[in-house]
């Protein structure tokens, strides 16, 4: 049989080569029969006989090669799980760094003032890299959203409405009142795979008021407005909505005290054949 590089083969492949000479062996095989059948040396059969026979299975299994784990690293363990927890616990600005969000330079800057080592940005991200860290866009918290709620009304009202809509042949707008603000974060943070960062937004800001709506298919329709919402803003962005619209609109809105006030509800009779709020 041509002899053949075992180099070239797997790991699993190389090691399955050593268990079939021994079980040859064992067979009363001879160590040239032995080298010919699966194509290795005859003195590869010897060296692999003989520690099996000082050692037993465990003498010819495949050892792990290179260089062992964490070995030449620049941080040691214990550095490595301070900076981690630095990074999942804490926003760059909480423990005095000029960054709102976690780069490669802001852990960059975190290892420098922790343990005094200046690390090379490329390694900074093999380290990010190595604990499962990717960079993720923030979540915003929204702090009176109840999630549970959100989803009860998702599975036992929405289907009506769905449902009415199609039978009065009216189009579906989801509705909601944004700003446009000065602390906005586009940039990403570093945090461990799966678990999305979330940051601290300053409490004032300038911003510029609007109301929109989105359909299920995507069109847009939106309104600036100055200072707070109130009936009348709600009731104008509203005309502007059915004016150009050749079917009813069912308009779905959260809790604002303003959607159901006594005014807004007049408006809406008195139209209840153009829009209906939800």
């Amino acid at each position: 049989m041509e002899k053949i590089d075992a180099r070239k083969l797997s790991t699993d492949a190389q090691q399955q080569l050593r268990y079939q000479a021994i079980r040859l062996r064992k067979q009363g095989r001879k160590y040239k029969e032995i080298a010919e059948i699966i194509g290795v040396q005859l003195t590869t059969v010897c060296q692999w006989w003989k520690s099996y026979e000082h050692g037993g299975k465990k003498a010819i299994r495949i050892q792990k090669r290179g260089r062992p784990t964490g070995n030449c690293r620049t941080l040691k363990p214990e550095q490595e799980k301070v900076v981690q927890r630095s990074i999942r616990d804490k926003c760059p600005d909480q423990l005095k760094l000029p960054f709102a969000l976690w780069t490669r330079i802001a852990v960059q800057q975190l290892i420098k003032d922790l343990h005094g080592i200046d690390m090379p940005i490329r390694t900074v991200g093999h380290y990010l890299k190595r604990w499962g860290y990717t960079p993720q866009k923030p979540l915003r918290h929204t702090y009176k959203q109840n999630p549970k709620a959100v989803k009860k009304w998702f599975d036992e009202q929405y289907p009506n409405i769905a449902q009415k809509a199609k039978k009065e042949k009216a189009e579906i707008h989801w509705g909601d009142e944004t700003g446009l603000c000065n602390d906005s974060y586009h940039g990403r943070s570093y945090a461990p795979r799966g678990q999305t960062p979330a940051i601290n937004l300053w409490p004032r800001c300038e911003r510029v008021n609007l109301i929109s709506t989105v359909t299920n298919q995507g069109k847009v329709r939106f309104m600036v407005y100055k200072n707070r919402m109130n009936s009348n803003t709600l009731i104008k962005f509203m005309e502007r909505l059915i004016k150009n619209s050749d079917r009813k609109i069912f308009l779905i809105l959260d809790n604002l005290k303003v959607h159901h006030s006594y005014i807004v509800n007049d408006w809406l009779e008195e139209h209840k054949k153009q829009i209906e709020i939800f």
